[in-house]
């Protein structure tokens, strides 16, 4: 496996430093990767989260000058990746590295894309999430549903493998800069007839989410009629 890791990150000082260190340790132990980079995407931080960073030859920095979003940020890491496969997931850990393995054997089945899920039966919740923030994630799988046609049941979990010819072709095409990007990258892969399958993982939530629930909720509502207006318009063929 040559792997490239994706990770965008805003006001992570606080978790980053520790996140990579036990992914570098995971990578370490972790026999199948054979070359890889992790790619740190700030979106615009105004914390130490830069300094955090550890000096790795297989770790690059690219930064944002103001807060553009972590569809915005995710795009701009994979369309600079080099190698062939991405992995994009969150600075937080929540789904943790040792589910990689789960994901690559579907791509090594031939499968496009494999994304990581909290919600399927076999899915394992260890730290759940506040009873206002696990509504919300019911909530949305049902608008996604009705808006996009997409049968999965989550779309958001932050962890999510591709090959990486039809990633960065996928990427190029997503408009979203905000969080319904995960939905609009599955439109389009649909729409090009890419192979997805969606995982059971373990997940553990980590408290510090940066969704807003009322704001981000309304936005991303906004943001599913755009993906339908785009592919109405032709912007993803």
């Amino acid at each position: 496996m040559e792997l490239s890791i994706v990770i965008p990150a805003y006001n992570e000082e606080k978790r980053l430093g520790s996140s990579l260190k036990k992914l570098l340790e995971f990578i370490k132990k972790y026999k199948k990767i054979k070359r890889y980079e992790v790619i740190i995407v700030d979106d615009g931080s105004k914390d130490n989260t830069l300094n955090v960073i550890p000096k790795n030859k297989n770790i690059s920095v690219l930064k944002n000058e103001i807060n553009r979003g972590k569809g915005y940020s995710t795009k701009k890491g994979v369309l600079n990746s080099k190698y062939n496969l991405i992995l994009f997931m969150d600075s937080d850990l929540a789904t943790p590295m040792e589910e990689l393995d789960k994901l690559y054997k579907y791509i090594e089945n031939g499968h496009d894309i494999a994304i990581a899920s909290r919600s399927l039966k076999e899915s394992r919740m260890i730290i759940t999430q506040p009873k206002y923030r696990q509504f919300a994630g019911k909530t949305f799988p049902l608008l996604v549903r009705m808006f996009s046609s997409l049968k999965f049941r989550d779309t958001q979990c932050g962890f999510k493998l591709m090959r990486a010819e039809p990633g960065k072709r996928i990427f190029s095409k997503v408009t979203i800069e905000r969080f319904a990007f995960d939905v609009e990258m599955l439109y389009i892969a649909k729409k090009l007839k890419y192979k997805a399958v969606e995982v059971p993982v373990t997940w553990i939530d980590q408290r510090g989410s940066k969704v807003n629930i009322l704001k981000d909720s309304f936005r991303m509502l906004i943001d599913l009629f755009k993906i339908r207006m785009n592919d109405l318009t032709g912007r993803y063929n």
